[in-house]
């Protein structure tokens, strides 16, 4: 079996009272966040901010600290069976302007339930839950001063 590592993000912005968050079209047909595999000298970090860039056009995003899942699926390609295992971390974009790669055949900036609705993969959707939750509890605990600076409040 082959084995691959990505990193990937859940990338949102933040506008006011309201976040939304960043879906992309693939073009086998589902929707999902960025991400790509490791590449030899890379750290978790450097691959999600460049898969960003590279799909995206996004250049200016903030990883968020503390918060990190993992998925893992099986798929199937000509060399054989393929298990991936994916890190997701969450990641503050400052802009909402996309250039997209020619990966992808669209995009969506989407509030949570729209983007729960959207995200094709169930794994992906439990990844987007933690994520939202994170971020809630993250706006409500006033002890989370760093946090809720980076959220901008």
């Amino acid at each position: 079996m082959i084995r691959e590592k990505s990193a990937g993000a859940i990338v949102f912005h933040k506008g006011g009272s309201s976040i939304e968050y960043l879906v992309l079209h693939y073009p086998a047909g589902h929707w999902d966040f960025p991400k790509g595999n490791i590449e030899k000298g890379e750290s978790e970090e450097d691959t999600i901010l460049r898969e960003i860039r590279e799909e995206t056009g996004i250049v200016s995003v903030v990883p968020l600290p503390g918060f990190s899942r993992r998925i893992e699926y099986q798929y199937r390609r000509p060399e054989g069976l393929v298990f991936k295992t994916v890190i997701f971390k969450l990641a503050r974009a400052n802009v909402k302007t996309v250039k997209l790669s020619h990966e992808h055949q669209g995009y969506a900036w989407l509030e949570y339930q729209k983007a729960l609705d959207r995200v094709t993969f169930e794994n992906s959707k439990r990844v987007l839950r933690e994520a939202q939750s994170y971020l809630e509890k993250a706006g409500h605990d006033e002890t989370s001063t760093s946090l809720n600076r980076f959220l901008g409040k």
